[in-house]
């Protein structure tokens, strides 16, 4: 038996990261996984440069694919530059894989990239959610709550 995967992650250094993700969406979980990446992609991620703000993974027979994220081109690149917003396959567990595609084709949940970092080895991952999204009523609720949290932090330093 595999023993359990640590919640947390040793991220040495954050590249890319979705803020918006966790506004618009419930998350359920978050795993981690590798990225398939050609080397002028590593050097232009290592560079900071890289954006997913506008993408996310979906899963079909090959395996798990991150669409939409923006790595640009490396600026030393010559012909072996690679495209910016191409597909980039996510590495995981078969058992993973399968589970994320049991939840997203039954509950109808959705996969979003949270972050791009890289580990402790120097290796590219990405953090991955599970996650549902929030109605418009949701959003405002958690608007309303994150204010409510600042104005108590507010009062508490006027206090003390």
């Amino acid at each position: 038996m595999a023993r359990p995967r640590p919640a947390t992650f040793d991220k040495v250094k954050i590249v890319a990261e979705n803020r918006r993700a966790r506004y618009d969406y419930f998350i359920d979980q978050v795993f981690e996984a590798g990225l398939a990446l050609t080397g002028t992609e590593v050097k232009s991620l290592r560079f900071g440069e890289g954006s997913i703000a506008e993408s996310y993974a979906e899963v079909n027979d090959t395996g798990v694919w991150l669409i939409n994220a923006n790595i640009p081109e490396f600026s030393h690149g010559n012909r072996y530059n690679h495209e910016p917003k191409r597909a980039r396959k996510l590495l995981l567990h078969e058992r993973e894989i399968n589970k994320l595609h049991g939840a997203v084709a039954r509950e109808g949940m959705t996969l979003v990239p949270l972050s791009v970092y890289f580990n402790g080895k120097g290796r590219a991952k990405v953090e991955l959610a599970l996650a549902k999204g929030k109605k418009t009523h949701d959003k405002r609720d958690s608007i309303k709550e994150r204010d409510w949290k600042r104005e108590q932090g507010r009062l508490l330093r006027d206090r003390g």
